[in-house]
């Protein structure tokens, strides 16, 4: 559902993050730490990012300072929701020692409901990838159903983003409980997409405006055909070029707001009396990701980059309907060496018949 459009100045803003306090939600949103905006819990507008921009290259974040003062003037957060929602570490269950034998404590309850504010339309669909990946996942799900999307459409694209050729933005057109879009002087537009996000924005008593949206231009282009049939070419020379520079440290999966790839820990205190059982990150770039009775299966960083890739944009198709790719671009942003994904599938698209 959609409903008429507000408009918010900044004390409504604020007004909006006060409210989803008052009913018990955890408000998570841009901050400034570390010379990077990360997604933190924040209890008010103060607490945003304002007048800080970013500069984005392969191999490049730079917080860049802007002249209007803008709440949500840089292009992504550092990582994305994925921390929150598919958390690096989860201890699945524990167990102690009784007198009668061991005692299980299952993974933790319910999580607190939660809003996360300033989603980008890239990382509605990232979640949304998420949420299929996990159906079968009763915490991954609680979580999912814990948070209330706040939304903020793209005033512009960085110069890695290519959400267009993917077709997940820049335009948010769905999946939110509020869509705001930022005009100038720390102006919003509100619009709400679900009942409760309507029920929200009553509460504001904001006047009535016309909804509006943004188109920036996007920074990158992904040839989305030749991407969709990268497992056609398992045997291309480029992946022994890109290997010669991918360190193979991980870092895309890990800022990848779709890759899902964990493995699972038991870890027993030296007395015995207590242990724990504990999924956490891993990555198809590790060695031992592959390893089955023998030895790894990818042993050589060609074969790690190429399952990366093929399986992030081809054979995601497949195994779900749907690319595993969002065109957010952090993955060309947090290598080490500046490894472009588009680059890559261009390279390949440049040497097929008739191209």
């Amino acid at each position: 559902m959609t409903e008429g459009a507000v408009q918010l100045d900044e004390a409504g803003l604020d007004g909006l993050i006060q409210a989803l306090r008052r009913k018990g939600r955890r408000v998570i949103g841009p901050k400034w730490a570390d010379d990077a905006i990360v997604n933190d819990e924040i209890s008010g507008v103060a607490d945003l990012p304002a007048g800080w921009g970013d500069e984005l290259e392969g191999g490049r974040y730079r917080l860049v300072r802007r002249d209007d003062g803008a709440l949500f003037g840089y292009t992504l957060t550092a990582q994305g929701w994925k921390r929150v929602l598919h958390p690096p570490a989860v201890t699945l269950f524990s167990a102690a020692k009784t007198a009668d034998g061991y005692a299980l404590t299952p993974a933790a309850a319910e999580p607190a409901p939660m809003a996360f504010l300033g989603v980008r339309a890239c990382e509605i669909a990232a979640i949304a990838a998420q949420v299929q990946v996990f159906e079968t996942d009763p915490g991954h799900q609680a979580r999912r159903n814990a948070a209330l999307i706040i939304a903020v459409e793209c005033g512009r694209a960085g110069a890695t983003c290519f959400c267009a050729s993917m077709g997940t933005g820049p335009a948010v057109t769905g999946g939110y409980d509020i869509k705001l879009v930022e005009l100038e002087g720390r102006r919003f537009i509100a619009q709400a997409g679900s009942a409760a996000g309507a029920e929200i924005l009553a509460e504001l008593n904001a006047p009535a405006a016309a909804a509006v949206s943004q188109n920036p231009a996007m920074g990158r282009l992904m040839a989305a055909e030749t991407a969709r049939s990268l497992s056609e070419f398992a045997e291309h020379p480029r992946w022994d070029e890109v290997a010669k520079r991918c360190l193979a440290c991980g870092n895309c999966t890990m800022v990848c707001p779709t890759c899902f790839c964990t493995t699972v820990e038991d870890q027993t205190s030296l007395t015995g009396d207590t242990a724990s059982r504990v999924r956490r990150w891993d990555s198809c770039f590790s060695v031992e990701f592959s390893y089955i009775h023998g030895g790894a299966v990818r042993t050589q960083g060609r074969s790690r980059y190429r399952q990366w890739i093929t399986h992030k944009l081809s054979s995601w198709h497949t195994q779900f309907g749907r690319s595993g790719c969002t065109g957010c671009g952090r993955c060309i942003v947090w290598c080490p060496v500046g490894i472009d994904i588009t680059e890559e599938v261009r390279a390949i698209d440049a040497t097929r018949e008739g191209r």
